[in-house]
């Protein structure tokens, strides 16, 4: 008899242990999260590959082999590792406050497009940097984000806003600000990455057609008259209007890049072995990268980088759709419009299919300042991906202040069920006093 209750306890042991590890259980994720995570990934291992492909041969050709040819893929490396720290901290509890540092994010944006354009770093005529050596950043890639979480924000406290051109006035003032400051540099293919951005994510808010094309007709005018005053930008225009006019001038870099695709056909050269990352293809390991990739990889490696942005961007309306709150959504689908429009603006340009810009490929390209902002921006969207809102806290102190839940749901009836029984018990007493006095003294 005694054996009995110890047998028992020994079973109930394990049935202990099994309930702390249902607990410790990590939430099932999202399909759309793998998604994003895996293609970003990817692509990170992927550029790494290729920008050390397209940089360690000019790195040993330029001073008789005397330089480091993985010096680009180091730095990748460290600034990738960082990004993806940030990308881990930001996905898990950045959501809430970045909304509250997004005026400070704002701010220090401004601040650094100013400071660009007094003691910034000029680099082939462009003063887009700031500092020097491992220390450089550029203040245009903090700025894009700046301008969405900015957007998302004010489109989400003030809804009704985004139905008038005078309600979209103090986001489009700016936004406009920005992108003059960033065409100053002169960056012309940052502002209007900028642009497009921020118009998806006025499309999202529901903003109407009418105002969208009135403001895109205004855009289209001032990026003419931009490109106008620019002789490099004309000449730009006119190379990508006649390609063959001035291949050893204006399009050199242009007919450089269409070589490189087609000596690559369907399959490519291989990796390591293409030629015009040799001098051949001005900034091969940065805004040409594509390119490489056609030469080295051919139509195959291009198709694989357009799929894998393809599912990046699936997965971003996919989680935009499902976010839980309008500032999410927004910000979402900010977001992921920036990044794709900025790979699409880069394989355009590389394919003859859009003026060249001098826009990065995101992930794959080398730039640090690009790589840590990109990074950042795939945080946000995992965090809503898992669930994440900006207004977390006040909705679980409504929710609790009017008893929604489950176990409030059953103590409020359980309550209410108490005191309908009392009341009933106290009616019945008083009832039957009544009629036993009537009884006593008609008796």
């Amino acid at each position: 008899m005694s054996a009995w209750p110890l047998a028992l306890g020994r079973a109930a042991k394990p049935r202990k242990a099994t309930k702390k590890k249902a607990k410790t259980r990590a939430p099932n994720l999202p399909a759309e999260y793998n998604m994003m995570l895996t293609a970003t990934l990817c692509l990170l291992a992927f550029g790494a590959v290729m920008v050390f492909s397209a940089s360690s041969t000019t790195r040993v050709l330029s001073d008789g082999g005397l330089s480091d040819s993985a010096f680009y893929l180091k730095r990748t490396l460290m600034f990738g590792l960082c990004g993806l720290l940030v990308m881990h901290l930001t996905a898990r509890h950045g959501l809430q406050v970045v909304r509250r540092l997004t005026p400070a994010i704002l701010i220090g944006s401004f601040v650094l497009l100013l400071a660009v354009l007094a003691i910034g770093t000029t680099v082939n005529g462009s003063s887009r940097w700031i500092g020097s050596g491992f220390l450089q950043i550029q203040p245009s890639e903090l700025a894009k984000v700046a301008l969405i979480l900015y957007g998302a924000d004010l489109l989400a406290r003030k809804p009704k806003q985004v139905r008038t051109i005078e309600g979209l006035m103090p986001l489009l003032l700016v936004v406009g600000l920005a992108a003059l400051l960033i065409v100053v540099e002169p960056d012309l293919g940052t502002a209007l990455v900028i642009t497009f951005a921020v118009a998806a994510t006025l499309i999202a808010a529901g903003a109407r057609i009418r105002d969208l094309a009135l403001i895109g007709l205004v855009l289209a005018c001032f990026a003419l008259l931009m490109t106008a005053i620019e002789p490099y930008r004309m000449a730009r225009l006119t190379a990508f209007m006649d390609p063959g006019a001035d291949t050893t001038g204006a399009g050199f870099q242009a007919a450089q890049a269409k070589i490189a695709l087609g000596s690559g056909g369907i399959f490519g050269v291989g990796i390591g072995n293409g030629v015009q990352k040799a001098f051949y293809l001005p900034e091969a390991h940065t805004d040409m990268i594509s390119a490489v990739i056609g030469e080295e990889l051919g139509l195959i490696g291009i198709l694989g980088v357009v799929g894998l942005f393809a599912l990046f961007g699936y997965a971003g309306l996919q989680i935009a759709r499902k976010a839980k709150d309008r500032y999410g959504k927004l910000l979402v689908a900010g977001l992921t419009a920036l990044i794709l429009v900025q790979a699409t603006v880069n394989l355009f340009a590389v394919m003859g299919l859009a003026p060249l810009t001098g826009v990065p490929l995101p992930f794959v390209s080398y730039g640090n300042s690009s790589l840590l902002a990109t990074l950042f921006a795939v945080g946000l969207i995992l965090n809503v991906a898992r669930g994440g809102t900006a207004t977390a806290g006040k909705l679980r102190v409504v929710e609790g202040g009017r008893n929604t839940g489950a176990r409030g749901r059953s103590r409020s009836s359980s309550a209410r069920s108490r005191k309908s029984r009392s009341g009933s018990r106290g009616n019945g007493r008083a009832r039957g006093a009544g009629n036993g006095g009537r009884r006593r003294a008609s008796g």
